[in-house]
């Protein structure tokens, strides 16, 4: 499983579209474990670009704080999952959660 999470400063952006890279995790689900974890530099924003750039890379979870409409409705329509509402945190500390099934999510952080 590859989790993809927008990142900022080393924590989660709260905004899918503008972020400055992406944690892109690897997971064995079965195991709880983390396998790998790279940072990557998204190429710049525009309407369908991440979506198409992060189901390219195998990316199966989105775990965000707020992303647009359009963005989710892409991502669901290749069986890519997304999870709105994360707690601004490290990625390591997200991803953990999700695997333990602790991740708290709340009300979309972007209202486009």
């Amino acid at each position: 499983m590859k989790i993809a999470i927008p990142t900022e400063d080393g924590l989660l952006s709260a905004h899918f579209g503008h972020c400055r890279e992406f944690a892109i995790v690897d997971v064995d689900p079965d195991k709880k474990e983390v396998l790998a974890t790279e940072f990557l530099t998204p190429p710049p924003h525009e309407p369908g670009v991440l979506p198409a750039w992060l189901n390219k890379m195998g990316c199966n979870l989105v775990i965000a704080g707020g992303i647009g409409a359009r963005a989710i409705d892409m991502f669901q329509s290749k069986g890519v999952e997304v999870i709105i509402g994360a707690p601004v945190l490290p990625p390591e500390e997200i991803v953990e959660a999700y695997l333990n099934g602790t991740l708290q999510s709340g009300m979309n952080a972007c209202d486009h």
